[in-house]
């Protein structure tokens, strides 16, 4: 593969050695690689929080790039390593779900068990699979592997649904999916589920947590200071945010609060 990328989403953090050793490892392969990091912040063992990072940032890289997705709080046990064609990409991660969001998007999904023990590094660490198979694999498919070659297709690998509001009573209730680093919540509800005229009329009745939100606006800027305003935002969501401010902290809301709309 010529000038290959891979990518790495991760939740190892960058407080230690491990993000910068997978890198290692994929350059001792194949030195030509490009390397990107999506993110290594994603919450520790938080499957929908991997999910929506690679979710949200695979489409914008060019076809044939390979991305490396570590959370595997099953690291060791029998769940198995991965190598995901899809979208005209390729997805090295464990079979826990993580890649639910490429799943449901793409519809030319092939997903092999990634099983074959050349491609791994040994003697292999029962903890760290990152390092000694994930991006080992990785690196011999950029290197020029034959996809066919490193494992069997497989069709009962897991996925989820993501979080969906669903209708009650006048009210549809959600909830807030992840919390960005700017204290941003985003919810589980997208522009199509919003009353019609909400998106420019610049009115809409949420209740996040305890916290009546009732205006919708393009961007931060229009909204006033300390006042929480609703937007919908990059990735195709709805989300809450303050002005220069931080929004988890100014509602004292988390990841799992909920969001209800009153159409």
């Amino acid at each position: 593969m010529a000038n290959p990328i891979i990518t790495l989403t991760t939740d190892y953090g960058t407080n230690d050695h491990l993000a910068g050793t997978l890198k290692g490892v994929i350059l001792k392969i194949v030195p030509d690689a490009t390397v990107v990091d999506i993110t290594h912040q994603v919450n520790q063992f938080d499957l929908l929080d991997g999910a929506l990072a690679i979710g949200s940032s695979y489409h914008y890289f060019p076809l044939r790039t390979i991305h490396v997705v570590v959370v595997d709080p099953g690291v060791g046990t029998e769940r198995r390593p991965l190598l995901v064609s899809a979208g005209g990409q390729y997805f090295v991660a464990p079979d826990n779900g993580v890649l639910s969001v490429i799943y449901a998007r793409e519809h030319d999904v092939v997903v092999r068990h990634a099983n074959v023990a050349h491609y791994f590094l040994q003697p292999m660490s029962n903890t760290f699979h990152g390092r000694d198979v994930f991006a080992p694999v990785a690196a011999w498919l950029a290197k020029g592997a034959q996809i066919a070659s490193m494992g069997d297709e497989i069709t009962d690998y897991k996925k989820f649904a993501l979080p969906r509001p669903k209708s009650s009573n006048g009210l549809v209730k959600g909830l807030v999916m992840r919390v960005d680093a700017f204290g941003n919540l985003m919810t589980n509800f997208r522009a199509e589920d919003l009353p019609a005229g909400a998106l420019t009329g610049g009115q809409v009745n949420l209740q996040v947590g305890t916290h009546a939100v009732s205006r919708m606006v393009e961007t931060f800027a229009q909204g006033a200071k300390s006042e929480p305003v609703a937007f919908v935002g990059s990735s195709g969501y709805v989300e809450i945010a303050v002005n220069k401010g931080n929004a988890a902290q100014t509602l004292a809301i988390g990841r799992g609060a909920p969001v209800v709309l009153n159409k």
